[in-house]
Parts: C-alpha cells; structure tokens; sequence
C-alpha cells in the first residue's frame, strides 16, 4: 500500500491547501444542500475536484465514492475503491471553528487498508496504513494504551452533547463535544483521545479515511452493533459508530446500547 498512501498524502495535502486558502479570508458563500444535508461551500467543491483528479491521475481503473459527487452503482463491482470527504465538518468551517479536516480512505475488497486526515485549519495531518503504523505530521504515532474509563478522554458529537446526553457519566470520564467524525477518529488514532462514539447513522465517507487510521494505529472501530465495517455496500449509511483504542471499545459499546 505505499503506492497508494503516498497518494493519498498528495491528494489530502493539496486539497487541504485549498481549504485553508478559502478559510482564511472567512468570505465565501454557504449553500445548503438538498434534502436538510448540510451546508456546502466553495472549499467543498475545490477540495473534491483536486482529490478526484489527483487520485484518478494516479490510478484511472479505480473507483471514487465521494460525499460531493453522485454515486453509480459502477464502484460495486471494482475491488479498489477511493472514499472521500473534501470537508468532513463543513459546518465548523463555516462557523470558524478549527475541528474540520479533508478525509481520504482508500478500500480494497471492502476493508479500509489506507487513510489520511488533514486538518487544515491546525496543519495536523494523521495518515495511516493497515499493518504499517500511522503517523501524525511524519512522525510514527500510536493509539493509546488507557484502559481505566476514569482516565479515559471521550470525543462526542457537539449536538449530542449540548442536548445532555452523556450528563449522568460526567463524573466518570472526560467528555469533549467536537465536530467532524473523520477528526475525532484522527485524534484517537494518534493517541491524543481514547474513543470517538455516536449511537446515530454516519456515512462511509464520514468513517472509511478514519477507520483505516484506527486500525492502522492498533486501535478498533466497528458500528455500533460492534461489528467491523465493511465498505463499498450499495447503502453507505452505517447504523452507529465506535472508533476506539481498543482497550476500552466493548466499555463503550456499552454506552451506544445504552
């Protein structure tokens, strides 16, 4: 997979470059999509077209699979797939807030095997290989190894959050609300978090770059049933999502039944 995560590095990296171009002058427009689907922006559409045209350069006979372009049914049939999120945490872009990164996975029959994930707003870049180690900005990183739900560090969504849904646990980890799904599984494959959970549906774009860093990292991530994702089905929705450093992943599959 070196091939492969080096493009991935290329394509995340540049796109990550036009984000940031974009969200340093605060001006452009916000749409919203179809279907109450989120906002989209300009750094949206930017950051899609360079990581299709660097990924397609590299490898034309593989498939794309990206939040902003409409599906085929063509990807079903091709072993290696490309998923992509040019602006996973849209939203905080919008709002300024630095919690947004470009995801880029990379899948060959149906298992998540590469991922890179850049922050442009931090410059942190977390990518990874499974079976090779990941890295944050070069440098080999790991999950980490806490396996007391006490010490544990526990990246929620911001809504979820603000509607009280972990109050009653307060007291017994530390719950920090954050926006992007493909950042906080970053921030767990690099050890700086222990888990990342949401009992709600996310899409194969939102998890595949993050999920190949997890495991890369020595981590887990399942759904929330607790099974292993397969990606490239015909519905890219995922009922559940539990990213973790492996030590704690059935504690907090716990918490998604609850």
């Amino acid at each position: 997979m070196d091939r492969e995560l080096d493009v991935a590095l290329a394509a995340a990296n540049q796109a990550a470059a036009a984000v940031k171009a974009i969200y340093d002058t605060q001006d452009f427009t916000v749409q919203q999509k179809s279907g109450d689907r989120g906002p989209l922006t300009e750094a949206d559409l930017r950051a899609n077209q360079i990581l299709i045209d660097v990924i397609s350069a590299a490898f034309p006979d593989d498939a794309i699979l990206s939040e902003e372009t409409k599906d085929t049914d063509a990807r079903l049939s091709n072993r290696r797939v490309w998923i992509i999120d040019p602006v996973d945490g849209t939203r905080e872009f919008t709002l300024g807030i630095p919690e947004f990164c470009v995801s880029v996975g990379f899948v060959l029959d149906g298992q998540a095997v590469v991922g890179v994930l850049a922050n442009p707003a931090t410059g942190q870049v977390v990518a990874g290989a499974v079976g090779k180690g990941v890295t944050l900005n070069g440098e080999p990183v790991q999950t980490s190894d806490v396996s007391d739900f006490g010490a544990a560090r526990l990246l929620v969504s911001r809504s979820e959050f603000e509607k009280g849904w972990f109050d009653e646990l307060k007291d017994e980890a530390t719950f920090t609300p954050m926006g992007s799904v493909a950042w906080k599984f970053a921030l767990v494959a690099a050890g700086l978090a222990e888990a990342s959970f949401t009992p709600k549906p996310r899409n194969e774009w939102d998890l595949c770059g993050g999920v190949a860093c997890i495991l890369a990292g020595g981590g887990e991530a399942t759904d929330g049933s607790g099974t292993r994702y397969t990606f490239n089905r015909p519905d890219p929705l995922h009922i559940g999502v539990c990213g973790t450093n492996g030590a704690l992943h059935s504690r907090i599959l716990e918490l998604i039944q609850r």
